[in-house]
């Protein structure tokens, strides 16, 4: 006989059981459904993105757009972010750094929710120089990861660093689809995150401190995204 108590002492009726396990069964097998890519940046202007920056400071300081390329300058902190929110969604996009400027900060800030300041509360896919693929969780995402690979609110990379030479451009590839993130950097996967809070926001780029471009962001939604 089972120590545990009884489904009905949680307040748990017979379609709460069933409901649940199907989700345990069936949530991180069950395959995306994407629908038609949507180009997030048109590689012309800055159009379907606003900006949190200082009070005063002109974006166009900060961040332009010339030639199919997103460049940021670094300076002040603060971050890019799209008009419209996400939920469920595959997002890849290029970026590389600047060898004059040499090694520098960026990342993906996923889910994003208000209060706008810096740092929002999200989930940060890293673009630091030689630690792109880590996780940053910010202002107490939920949010699961490996224990082992976990110091504070910083959680490691599965694989060593394989971003290219500073200068050349590198693949993020970004899944996050119910409670699931997984980051794959040039083709590999180098983190997932569990048990995430499945609440919409908007996609955010950090200005943090480098010169960083961005180039090809695309997003497939997921379901109605």
């Amino acid at each position: 006989r089972s120590l545990m108590p009884p489904a009905t002492s949680m307040g748990l009726n017979a379609q709460d059981l069933a409901d649940l396990a199907a989700f345990l069964s069936n949530a991180k097998t069950k395959q995306p459904q994407f629908g038609p890519p949507i180009q997030l940046f048109n590689g012309n202007n800055l159009n379907g993105w606003s900006f949190h920056l200082p009070d005063g400071v002109d974006p166009a300081t900060v961040w332009s757009a010339k030639d199919g390329v997103m460049r940021c300058n670094g300076r002040p902190a603060g971050y890019i972010y799209t008009d419209k929110e996400y939920t469920d969604f595959e997002l890849t996009l290029q970026w590389r750094g600047n060898p004059k400027t040499g090694p520098g900060n960026s990342g993906v800030l996923l889910r994003v929710q208000e209060p706008h300041k810096v740092w929002p509360r999200s989930i940060e896919a890293q673009l630091q120089s030689g630690n792109a693929g880590d996780f940053w969780n910010i202002d107490k995402f939920p949010m699961e990861v490996d224990a082992n690979r976990t110091n504070g609110r910083h959680t490691a990379k599965l694989l060593p660093s394989n971003e290219k030479p500073l200068g050349e451009w590198n693949e993020y590839k970004i899944l996050v689809h119910d409670d699931l993130v997984t980051l794959t950097i040039n083709g590999e996967l180098q983190n997932t995150a569990t048990w995430c809070a499945r609440w919409p926001g908007p996609i955010a780029l950090q200005s943090e401190g480098a010169v960083i471009e961005f180039r090809n962001i695309v997003l497939r939604p997921i379901g109605k995204d």
